[in-house]
């Protein structure tokens, strides 16, 4: 008898946004699982899920209060990133498209109400830079708006390479997804979750040296984590991988 694969719906925006969808679904589909993309004017989200992940793409439409923060100093990276990078390159640029002001403004009413089913529904989440940050403001926080006009010293480092380095908080939920405590991740993002404002039941579980906020988790029964960074364009790296294969096997467990 086969064995129904979980279905997790993945957002995104109206236009472009081809790339992210193509990497999360192949993240996905490693480890068993069927995504289901969810757009802005599109099909409605389907029922049928069972879990969810927000992916990253245009700034959240909100406007947070400005903290200044340092910057880390840049990370070494391994040969396999170097190989691989030029491939996600490549694709972001020949895939991607710039998105308007009225396509955010539906992708995050969108967003927030799927945000909403998935804690009615107990679905598992992973959000996903952007995703991160509107997990944040969906359950009460606010955001740090642009981070690199407030850096002290160099540049505010933006990367598909794992030149960030994190801290993981010990016994986390995210530190036994990723199987470590500390691993180097990419920086694509311009803005971050507001630790100060931290959004109702939420926990951060990672930051830069310098402080700012690289994770967040739920600390309830909801099971759900946002990540500053992008594990989609990260899949030669096993712990990145590992964020997927738990939202699977959380979602199993909920399909069951």
């Amino acid at each position: 008898m086969s064995v129904r694969r979980p279905r997790i719906g993945v957002t995104g925006p109206r236009h472009g946004g081809l790339a992210a969808w193509l990497a999360t679904r192949f993240a996905l589909a490693r480890c068993g699982a069927q995504a289901v993309r969810i757009r802005p004017h599109g099909a409605p989200p389907p029922d049928d899920l069972d879990g969810l992940v927000i992916g990253g793409g245009a700034d959240v439409g909100w406007q947070p209060d400005e903290v200044r923060v340092a910057d880390p100093a840049p990370a070494a990276w391994r040969w396999r990133d170097v190989v691989l990078v030029p491939f996600i390159v490549v694709l972001r640029s020949v895939l991607g498209k710039r998105q308007d002001a009225a396509d955010n403004a539906a992708r995050d009413r969108l967003e927030l109400d799927c945000l909403a089913t998935a804690r009615r529904r107990g679905w598992p989440v992973l959000g996903i830079c952007r995703g991160a940050q509107l997990l944040n403001v969906f359950l009460g926080g606010r955001l740090h708006r642009d981070l690199a006009a407030f850096y002290e010293e160099g540049r505010n480092l933006r990367s598909v390479l794992p030149r960030k380095l994190v801290d993981v908080v010990p016994d986390s939920r995210l530190a036994r997804c990723l199987g470590r405590t500390r691993c180097r991740v990419n920086a694509l993002h311009r803005q971050a979750v507001d630790d100060a404002r931290l959004g109702k039941a939420l926990v951060v579980v990672a930051r830069e040296p310098n402080g700012v906020v690289q994770a967040i988790e739920t600390d309830g029964a909801w099971p759900a984590i946002g990540v500053q960074w992008h594990p989609e364009y990260m899949p030669q790296r096993r712990e990145q991988r590992r964020l997927f294969a738990c939202l699977v096997a959380l979602a199993r467990d909920a399909a069951d």
